[in-house]
C-alpha cells in the first residue's frame, strides 16, 4: 500500500512542477524558481519519509534498488610533490683520448668495446728514432759511469787533478738526464686510457699521422653515471641540491632512486628552462645517451589524505567527491565538496574528507546526495 502511495507521490510531484510551472507562466522566473524549489523540499522531505517507512517493513524492496558501488576507506599517508621531466643519461667520465706527439702510428692495440685499464696502451706511435737514441745513449752512460768510478777513485787517493773528477761526474750526470729524456718521450709515443673504462670510439688506423689536440679514442666509464635534465623556470625556487629523484628507464623497465647534484643558475633564453644533474648508481644496464623520466620531489606531506583523481568530479563548479555512510540500516551516497591540494600522477591531495571515510571508488557516476547504495 505505502509503496503504491510512494509511486503516487512521485506522480503528484511531476503534475505538481508542471502544473506550478503553467499556472506561474507570467510570473517572474526567479518568482517561479523559489515556488517550485519549495514545493520540491517539501515532496523530498514526504519521499524520504516514506522510503524510511518501508525500509522497516520490507528491507529486501529498499535493497534491491540500491546502487551497487565499491569503496575505499581512507587513511593518512605519505605524499609526494614533484615535477616530473625528460632527461638523458651521461658519463661522468667520458674521456677524448688525443696523442702527446706528433708521429705515425704504427699499431693499434684496441679497438671499440674493448675493456681498458687506466694507463694501458691504445696505440702506438713510430719511435725508432727515440728507440735508436736511447741504445746510443746507454752505451756513453756506461761509458760515462767507468771513467767516473776510476777518476772518483784516483781523486780519493789524492791523485789526479779535482777539474777531471768533477769533469767526469758532470758527464755521467748529464747523460742520466738525457737518458730520463728520451724515456718520456719514448712513452708519450704510445696513446694510453686515462681511465678504467670501455672503448666506445677509435679514430686512428696504422700509417695515419696523429698530432696532439686531435682525436684518437673515445674512453667511457660506465662506474660514474649522471643524468641531465631541464626544468620549468617555474620551479626555480622549489628545486634544490639534495632533493629526491624517481628515476623512470621504461625501455629496460628500471626505477631508481637518486638525488639531485646540481641545479643551474641560469635560466635558458629560449626555453625558459635551467639546468639539473643527478648522479647515478652503479648499474650494468644504464648506458650513455639512454633517456628516461625523471620525477623531481620538491615537498613531501607526511600524513595526507589522497583519492583517486577520476572519483573527483566537477559539479555545478564545486569539486565532489561521494562517500558511503550508515543511515539506520541502509547505506546511502553523501555528496563532500572537497579542496583539491595537488595532482600528482593518479592521485589527488585533498581537503574536506578524514581518515576512516569511505569514499566510493567505483560507481560514483551518476550518484545524488542520500541517493541509496550496496557496497
Amino acid at each position: 500500500m505505502k509503496t503504491k502511495l510512494y509511486s503516487n507521490l512521485v506522480l503528484a510531484l511531476m503534475i505538481g512542477i508542471f502544473a506550478a510551472a503553467c499556472s506561474s507562466a507570467s510570473k517572474d522566473k526567479n518568482t517561479q524558481l523559489a515556488e517550485l524549489k519549495v514545493q520540491q523540499t517539501k515532496l523530498a522531505a514526504d519521499i524520504r519519509k516514506l522510503e524510511a517507512e518501508i525500509a522497516k517493513e520490507n528491507p529486501e524492496a529498499v535493497s534491491a534498488k540500491a546502487k551497487d558501488v565499491v569503496v575505499t576507506e581512507l587513511a593518512a599517508r605519505p605524499f609526494d610533490y614533484y615535477v616530473q621531466t625528460q632527461g638523458s643519461v651521461e658519463a661522468v667520465d667520458n674521456i677524448l683520448v688525443s696523442a702527446k706527439t706528433m708521429g705515425v702510428i704504427t699499431h693499434v692495440f684496441a679497438r671499440e668495446g674493448d675493456v681498458v685499464s687506466k694507463g694501458q696502451t691504445l696505440a702506438q706511435i713510430d719511435n725508432s728514432i727515440t728507440v735508436r737514441s736511447i741504445e746510443e745513449v746507454k752505451s756513453g752512460l756506461e761509458l760515462a759511469n767507468t771513467v767516473y768510478e776510476r777518476q772518483k777513485n784516483l781523486w780519493d787517493q789524492k791523485i789526479g787533478t779535482e777539474v777531471q773528477y768533477l769533469q767526469a761526474k758532470n758527464n755521467r750526470e748529464s747523460l742520466e738526464k738525457r737518458l730520463a729524456t728520451l724515456n718520456e718521450q719514448l712513452d708519450m709515443s704510445r696513446i694510453k686510457s686515462p681511465i678504467n673504462g670501455v672503448v666506445d670510439a677509435v679514430e686512428v688506423k696504422i700509417g695515419e699521422n696523429v698530432a696532439p689536440g686531435l682525436p684518437a679514442y673515445r674512453v667511457v666509464s660506465s662506474d660514474k653515471l649522471k643524468m641531465k635534465a631541464n626544468v620549468s623556470e617555474s620551479y626555480v625556487t622549489s628545486i634544490q641540491k639534495g632533493n629526491k629523484v624517481n628515476l623512470d628507464f621504461s625501455d629496460i623497465n628500471k626505477n631508481v632512486l637518486a638525488q639531485v647534484t646540481f641545479v643551474g643558475k641560469t635560466i635558458n633564453q629560449l626555453s625558459r628552462t635551467f639546468p639539473i644533474e643527478v648522479s647515478l648508481p652503479a648499474n650494468k644496464d644504464l648506458r650513455p645517451n639512454m633517456t628516461g623520466v625523471l620525477k623531481i620531489v620538491f615537498h613531501s606531506e607526511k600524513a595526507a589524505i589522497v583519492v583517486p583523481v577520476n572519483v573527483v568530479q566537477q559539479i555545478n563548479g564545486q569539486k565532489v567527491v561521494y562517500t558511503a555512510v550508515a543511515d539506520g540500516n541502509k547505506m546511502v551516497a553523501r555528496k563532500n565538496v572537497v579542496e583539491v591540494a595537488g595532482v600528482y600522477g593518479n592521485l589527488a591531495q585533498v581537503k574536506g574528507l578524514k581518515a576512516g571515510d569511505k569514499i566510493i571508488t567505483v560507481g560514483y557516476q551518476g550518484l545524488n546526495d542520500g541517493e541509496l547504495v550496496k557496497i
